[in-house]
This record gives C-alpha cells, sequence and structure tokens, in this order.
C-alpha cells in the first residue's frame, strides 16, 4: 500500500462505504481503523464485512459527516472522494493530523497541494485484454510553523 500501512497505524476512511480499505488493512497489516460515512446502509455493510473478515476487534464504523468527525487519532487517512471534497477537507486535514500522517486519495488530487508521491495501479479490466490503471497519490503532512 503506498502509505505504508503497519500495525501500529489507525487508519481512517472517509467516505468508507463498504468499508473494504479499513477492513484490509486490520486484515492484512494488523492496524486498527475507523471508516465514516454518512449513509447508514453502507455503514450496516461495512459491519458485516468487517465481522465476516473476522477484524471487528480492530475497526469501527460511524455514520456521520466526515467534516465533522474527529480524525485527530488517525495516522493514515484515506479519500476517494470528488475532487471538491477533498479541496474542502484539505484545511482539516492539516489541522487536525499530525505531522508525519499520510493521505492517500484515490483518482483525485487537492488542488495546488502537490503530493509527496504519486503513482498508477494497473488493474485487470474484467476480462479485457487491455488494463485499467488507478491514480494514487500520496501527501504527508508537514511539520506545523
Amino acid at each position: 500500500m503506498l502509505a505504508g500501512v503497519t500495525k501500529t497505524d489507525i487508519v481512517y476512511d472517509l467516505g468508507c462505504g463498504d468499508g473494504r480499505i479499513v477492513i484490509t488493512a486490520a486484515k492484512n497489516m494488523g492496524a486498527r481503523g475507523v471508516g465514516i460515512d454518512i449513509d447508514p446502509q453502507r455503514i450496516r455493510e461495512a459491519n458485516l464485512g468487517a465481522g465476516r473478515a473476522g477484524v471487528e476487534r480492530l475497526v469501527r464504523f460511524e455514520e456521520g459527516d466526515l467534516f465533522q468527525a474527529n480524525i485527530s487519532e488517525a495516522t493514515v487517512v484515506t479519500l476517494f472522494l470528488w475532487p471538491q471534497m477533498n479541496l474542502r477537507l484539505r484545511q482539516k486535514l492539516l489541522r487536525e493530523l499530525k505531522p508525519g500522517s499520510r493521505i492517500v486519495c484515490n483518482t483525485f488530487d487537492m488542488g495546488d497541494w502537490k503530493p509527496d508521491q504519486e503513482t498508477y495501479v494497473q488493474y485487470p479490466a474484467g476480462g479485457e485484454q487491455s488494463p485499467l490503471s488507478k491514480y494514487l497519490a500520496l501527501w504527508i503532512v508537514p511539520p506545523r510553523n
């Protein structure tokens, strides 16, 4: 994973949907995680997925507004949101996250805040011959002045 997640990390997924990122971080790396989504059905799905994966003790899912959520304990934050949402979240991320925390965005960037690392991940396109690629970017929260 681009963020280099380990078992000492606390991974937050803002707009977590079915929770697959937090569940995967817990199952594969032993990391703790929190998923936040405004849709109660997606939170139900995430909790069911955590149960199926056997990681309920490592993760929790919260129904709520990601702009109101306390994310200060996160060491890694993942986002797969529309560009305007990323831009709205930028100040919250910089204000609430500790320096050195990592932010990974799927597909979209953070405007004029240039990432510390960018990559394209190739994956097969459901039986098609040409693979698809997904843009991922990593930011590291800088020291505060």
